[in-house]
């Protein structure tokens, strides 16, 4: 099993060491995720002749999953502790292997419904013990590694689950992603097992009010509405329109496409330590406000382009600036509730991201289809420079929870 690393910055007080083994967790289980992304839609079609709405209700389900349980989780986590995050990844196993025996649509649509679930219990307690730290100036960073190592897994991931469902069968998507759950449940098993360091006597408020209790802290309802934004902008505008776009107005053609896309994951690779390095030492809003205002003249500037090598590099730098922003909302949420309250804090944030998951591919459909393929991404960019002027008239009222040292 892998123990714990201190990562720490010449000149900065050790904070807690960041846990490899649940980085390494977080890389599995995206790991075997990312497989089934681009197998799923072909098992769909071969095993239950599936058309575009059934193709469709998987993501859905799955969202809604997601989004019941992250909050209750966050609830549980305070009373069950990380072993609840062992509980998750056997839930998805579990869900795997009824995936591969089923013969029913409507009971197939369950379980990965149930798989939600499981990834919520993940998710939760993972991004909770990463925010879970002696003082802000390493919450950026700590929450940064987690989103590599969750971006690193979905992209190896997708990049071999079609090749291993033509290669060795129909079903081994399903096995190698309950495979990586196995695996990492037993990486975790041995952190999970100790009393996190930072344990101590504090009193808990009531459950009924904790969740009262977060919200009413400033910044907070803010932070939750620029996470559900980000994610709903990611899945709505940029993971299902922008190949279409580059498609329709760039001519590009499937293999150009898929070469174009994954440019901006590199971009969001590149950009997610060095937001949570820089939020860390000048302070979250300092770099949360330009980097939305970025984020939104790059997105704009898709729905005036139609030349290839331009959506190229700006997929590569759209991609970028969502990586420089994707961890500050919930490090700063990190800096501004009590110890005792980050797993309903987390649980609850992580609620409006999935809520945003399941929201923005309706949203930017129907715009979409309703006005022009390029009104998704104008929205987007609209409602970014709008969050932005939003943290701008809130930014003195969210102090971190120490000063960036």
């Amino acid at each position: 099993m892998l123990g714990d690393c201190a990562l720490t910055t010449v000149g900065r007080e050790p904070g807690k060491p960041v846990p490899l083994a649940l980085l390494a967790a977080a890389f599995l289980f995206n790991l075997g995720q990312g497989v089934l992304r681009p197998s799923m839609p072909l098992y769909l079609e071969r095993t239950f002749a599936a058309n575009y709405r059934m193709v469709t209700l998987i993501p859905v389900v799955f969202g809604a999953g997601k989004w019941v349980a992250s909050l209750p989780t966050g609830y549980l986590l305070r009373r069950l502790g990380r072993p609840l995050m062992i509980c998750g990844l056997l839930v998805i196993a579990c869900v795997d292997v009824v995936s591969m025996a089923v013969t029913r649509f409507d009971v197939f649509l369950g379980a990965r419904g149930l798989g939600g679930l499981g990834w919520a219990m993940f998710a939760t307690v993972a991004t909770t013990a990463m925010v879970d730290r002696r003082g802000a100036h390493q919450r950026g960073r700590s929450v940064s590694l987690l989103l590599i190592s969750e971006t690193s897994g979905l992209l190896l991931g997708s990049a071999v689950g079609g090749w291993l469902y033509q290669g060795v069968g129909a079903a081994s998507p399903f096995l190698f992603e309950a495979a990586c759950m196995i695996v990492a449940a037993i990486a975790v098993a041995g952190w999970v097992s100790r009393p996190p360091a930072s344990a101590s006597p504090s009193p808990r408020p009531h459950e009924h009010g904790a969740l009262v209790t977060v919200l009413r802290t400033p910044g907070i309802l803010l932070m939750g509405t620029t996470s559900a934004l980000l994610t709903a902008i990611q899945t709505g505008a940029l993971v299902f329109l922008f190949p279409l776009y580059l498609a329709t107005r760039g001519g590009v053609g499937p293999e150009g496409v898929g070469f174009l896309v994954s440019l901006g994951v590199l971009g969001r690779l590149a950009a997610l330590w060095l937001g949570g390095e820089l939020s860390d030492r000048w302070g979250r809003m300092r770099i949360l406000i330009p980097g939305l205002l970025i984020y939104a003249t790059l997105l704009g500037s898709v729905a005036v382009v139609g030349d290839a090598m331009i959506l190229g590099a700006l997929s590569f730098s759209i991609g970028a600036a969502a990586g420089l922003v994707a961890a500050i909302p919930t490090a700063l949420v990190g800096d501004q509730v009590p110890q005792e309250l980050q797993g309903v804090a987390i649980g609850w944030l992580r609620a409006m991201t999935d809520g945003g998951q399941i929201v923005g591919p309706l949203v930017m459909g129907a715009l979409a289809d309703a006005i022009d393929l390029s009104a998704p991404f104008i929205l987007g960019a609209a409602l970014l420079a709008a969050t932005a002027c939003g943290c701008r008239l809130r930014a003195k009222a969210m102090s971190p929870a120490d000063p960036p040292v």
